[in-house]
């Protein structure tokens, strides 16, 4: 994990690229593409680390989602809105699809930012969400960036430390607020949710009295 840090402070020189986030949505399709065309058109390759790169314990999947607000949203039309960026096996992977991409305090209108398990759609109905919940945090305007960072680079460092529980993490960027917030699989298991928010704590550094809200996908659903 101290690997993520080191390549964070490398990178991290503050000049984000501002541009519109379909322009980072066109980058990373052109990466992706780039990278499936050798591949065989009736299967797609498995991502996995390059040489001498450093794999992560699991693959994961960005996924960007947009719509506009007052229209009500059924599940379909969801799933119709959420774009899949691409899939990353490494730390290397990680940085260069994250290099690309807009910082969620740059972003405009109501957007979201996914980070999946390779395998599990961010979506309520998904087998590996059904049965689990989220823990919420709102944040005011300015911390969105910050705060999305340190939550994924925790999530692919393993240190929420609940096994396989963690499902993924999503950043919603609102007009008022935005609102950042990590998915388990098991909303009954009290132990595991209170390691998770405990953690949360710890790796955004939130002040004490920093609202914390668990809700479970069955709640969300209704």
């Amino acid at each position: 994990c101290s690997f993520f840090f080191i390549r964070l402070k490398d990178d991290d020189s503050g000049d984000h690229d501002q541009n519109e986030e379909n322009n980072t949505q066109k980058d990373s399709e052109k990466e992706k593409n780039d990278r499936e065309k050798p591949q065989s058109t009736t299967k797609r390759k498995a991502v996995v680390p390059g040489p001498a790169e450093h794999p992560l314990q699991y693959n994961y999947t960005f996924w960007y989602s947009r719509r506009t607000p007052g229209r009500p949203t059924s599940s379909q039309s969801y799933e119709q809105n959420i774009k899949q960026i691409g899939t990353f096996a490494s730390v290397e992977q990680f940085w260069r699809f994250y290099s690309h991409m807009v910082r969620p305090g740059d972003l405009t209108g109501h957007s979201d930012f996914h980070l999946f398990k390779e395998g599990i759609k961010p979506m309520w109905e998904d087998d590996a969400n059904k049965n689990g919940g989220k823990w919420i945090i709102r944040l005011r305007k300015g911390l969105a960036s910050r705060c999305w960072e340190n939550l994924i680079l925790a999530m692919l460092g393993e240190q929420f430390m609940v096994g396989e529980e963690i499902c993924g993490a999503v950043v919603s960027v609102r007009f008022q607020e935005d609102i950042i917030s990590i998915w388990n699989k098991t909303a009954s298991d009290q132990a595991t949710t209170a390691r998770i928010r405990d953690t949360l704590r710890r790796v955004l550094n939130l002040p004490p009295n920093t609202i914390m809200e668990y809700k479970t996908h069955t709640d969300s659903i209704k």
